[in-house]
């Protein structure tokens, strides 16, 4: 006989419509649950997220279907992906039945659940309800029982743990019973392609046939409202990111990574700049309330929350959500409190590891934006003076722009002003012009130029801050203003490539000036240096071998996806890596970004010490990076941490330039 079962045993045909009727109601309370939170997220502003929709629904399909960003931690990733494709086989089994039952075999007489195909059928569905259990099992001692620090628990987790147990339970006990009165004695070859089913079959050996069939029928109907009930409940549950998380995919930011708006300063219908209440951010910054799972990934990784102070990405999207929610016109920056808003590094590590694509870093900064233009309020009074002397001079440190290209005298650079020809124009930025230390890492970088034939340009005197820690401050206007400043003169010199030392820098020029209308390319120098590498331009000398460890800044890492080059240049050099446990996409931050390099850490421990005491833990002498921030955040970390002696920090550019 071919291999096959009766659909619907037992179950009173005459009660089917009974089924599909509450069976449509469920799906018509879920769908109005969500109808119902529309209101909620259109309380924000306006926001393009339905362009280039092919694009969109592909990510949208890879992100759910593949649990790619959820697999990137791996025990609880590898344990919810296990438990999504197994729930997701059972549902897709359920919808097979329905199509035979009422569309296939009624319309054209056509029965598929049989033979061969039945048989992968039914070992597939088993196979993916045993794996549910066992993974939520695993998702179960991992929240109840092992507790990781500061994983928030909350009703939902009780009732989604209980229901889908529960569901999955009965399924098998289902089966059982069907299998106990039918197969197991009758086709016992069939029975052990339901593996699940067969190893609860015994708990009935002893019952009767009206027992089974009873038993069999009371839990088929619990079964199925379990099902329902469990439908029902999604939107008004974290159950919702069942089909929030997926369309979070399809609205993803498709520009840049770090992309932040252009404020238009010039609308005079313009009443408030940034965000001071819930309505006043986007609705999908509403909407990543509904998308967080409270999975705490983000927490874990920021730097801040590592280091003691109170900043939780996490929390602060729980607390915008509850805001739109609750008083959606009341004070968001003190409801999120400014000291948290000013933590933020913006180091974008919260983002990176988010596996529903919540956008944590730009909702802060529309706050800071609000404290800083509405406001007037900046960190401390460090901040404040600094903000002056960027207005007065140009820089942070209130020092003469006059002096701005005083490091590269007696060096092949050129001023733009002087007419002289050059190759390529280099962008300073304030700390290589400036501070003693990074002034090392421009005459490095100025060296290693001119030994490869490429003569460099500056603005000298003409140049002003790229506007990046001011506008990561909330201070847009000032931002712009430099900005500005500097794209008028690089156009008018006709500059055709800009190269940097600074990420910061790179990322805003490369990036957000596009805005204001640069379209010159625009390089930082690790990559611009393995270019000329790879051209045969750049001829190093062979010396000894030396022992590292490499940090990835976070705005070439993270944000521009910069990793191998610099490692590549290092192991040209010579050089021995060992990596920190943080590195790469998961480095660390060093404390200085987000404009937080202007501002004093009041609160719990320095970042840049918790970042060397990393550095020092691979027992490597140096630790080489690629950023002026970073090399002041770092000195500064070894003094404050005690490493003095125990740990060198250089630039990539200094090794290079000792090698020509």
């Amino acid at each position: 006989m071919e291999a096959t079962r009766e659909i619907y045993w037992n179950v009173n045909h005459g009660f089917i419509w009974v089924m599909y009727l509450f069976a449509l109601l469920a799906v018509g309370g879920c769908a109005w649950g969500f109808w119902s939170r529309l209101p909620l997220y259109r309380q924000g502003k306006p926001l393009e997220r339905l362009d280039r929709l092919p694009l969109r629904f592909k990510l949208m399909v890879q992100g759910a279907l593949t649990q790619a960003k959820v697999l990137r931690v791996q025990v609880p990733g590898t344990l919810h992906a296990f438990f999504f494709w197994g729930f997701l086989l059972l549902f897709i089994g359920t919808l097979l039945i329905m199509l035979q039952v009422d569309f296939t075999a009624p319309l054209a007489g056509w029965t598929f659940l049989k033979g061969t195909f039945y048989k992968a059928y039914s070992l597939t569905l088993d196979l993916a309800g045993i794996i549910a259990i066992l993974m939520l099992a695993g998702l179960f001692v991992r929240r109840f029982l092992v507790r990781p620090p500061a994983l928030p628990t909350k009703r939902d987790d009780y009732l989604a743990h209980a229901l889908l147990f529960t569901i999955l339970v009965t399924g098998f006990v289902v089966e059982a019973l069907r299998m106990a009165a039918t197969e197991v004695h009758q086709n016992p070859e069939l029975a052990r392609l339901s593996p699940g089913g067969l190893l609860l079959t015994p708990l009935f050996a002893g019952m009767s046939l009206a027992g089974i069939s009873a038993t069999h029928k009371a839990l088929w109907w619990l079964h199925f409202f379990l099902a329902m009930g469990f439908i029902i409940v999604i939107p008004w549950t974290k159950l919702r990111h069942l089909f929030t998380d997926p369309a979070n995919y399809l609205f993803t930011d498709l520009r840049p990574k770090g992309a932040i708006a252009t404020i238009d300063l010039e609308d005079e219908t313009a009443e408030q700049f940034g965000a001071a209440k819930a309505t006043d951010l986007a609705w999908k910054d509403i909407y990543d309330a509904d998308a967080c799972t409270l999975c705490k990934r983000c927490q874990d990784r920021c730097p801040a929350w590592h280091t003691e102070k109170p900043l939780s990405p996490m929390r602060v999207v729980q607390q915008v959500g509850e805001m739109a929610l609750n008083e959606p016109q009341g004070d968001l920056c003190r409801y999120i409190t400014e000291e948290v808003l000013w933590d933020c590094t913006t180091c974008r590590a919260c983002q990176e590891i988010c596996p529903v694509d919540i956008e944590h870093v730009n909702k802060i900064l529309e706050m800071r934006r609000n404290l800083a233009l509405m406001e007037g309020k900046f960190p401390g009074d460090e901040v404040r003076t600094a903000m002056s002397n960027y207005e007065v001079n140009g820089n942070p440190f209130g020092l003469a722009w006059a002096e701005r290209g005083a490091w590269a005298e007696g060096l092949d650079v050129v001023t733009l002003e002087s007419g002289e020809p050059f190759d390529v124009m280099y962008f300073v930025g304030c700390y290589a012009s400036f501070d003693r230390r990074n002034k090392e890492v421009a005459k490095a970088f100025a060296k290693i130029c001119s030994a490869a034939g490429i003569r460099l340009g500056i603005l000298g005197k003409e140049e002003k801050c790229c506007g990046e820690p001011p506008r990561k401050l909330g201070n847009e206007y000032l931002y712009q203003t430099m900005a500005q400043e500097n794209i008028e003169r690089i156009k008018g010199y006709g500059v055709q490539r800009i190269v940097t030392t600074c990420p910061h820098c790179f990322n805003t020029l490369a990036r957000d000036y596009r805005d204001l209308g640069l379209e010159v390319p625009v390089s930082h120098y690790t990559t611009f240096l393995a270019e000329l590498a790879d051209q045969g331009r750049l001829k190093l000398s062979p010396g000894e071998r030396f022992d590292c460890t490499y940090h990835d800044s976070c705005y070439i890492g993270r944000y521009a996806d910069i990793f191998e080059p610099p490692r590549e240049m290092l192991q040209r050099l010579g050089g021995s890596i060992t990596e920190m446990d943080r590195n790469r996409l998961e480095s660390f931050c060093c404390g200085g970004g987000g404009g937080r390099i202007l501002a004093e850490e009041k609160v719990g421990t320095r970042i840049s010490v918790a970042r060397v005491q990393m550095a020092g833990e691979t027992h490597a002498p140096m630790l080489v990076s690629n950023c002026p921030f970073c090399l002041t955040m770092f000195e500064d970390g070894i003094k404050t941490g005690g490493l003095e002696g125990d740990l060198a920090v250089r630039d990539l550019a200094e090794l290079v330039a000792a090698r020509l």
